[in-house]
């Protein structure tokens, strides 16, 4: 469903006024990192699903790179 390292916008703030998440563990459960406070949360992927507004796929490393 989400890769590791995408970006997602919940529909709800989190307590501290952020609402971008960045992936950081993918398997049973999914392990998600605000970007404004670095907390940490565990959800299942149906909960997951249910909050997530929307998603930007993960930066590829590499990408841009000036070639003398």
């Amino acid at each position: 469903m989400f890769a590791l390292g995408t970006i997602i916008t919940t529909k709800k703030n989190h307590p501290c006024g952020g609402n971008t998440w960045e992936i950081v563990r993918v398997g049973a459960d999914y392990k998600i990192r605000c970007l404004q406070c670095g907390r940490v949360v565990m959800l299942t992927p149906d909960e997951l699903k249910k909050r997530v507004r929307s998603a930007r796929p993960p930066a590829e490393s590499g990408a841009g790179g000036e070639k003398e």
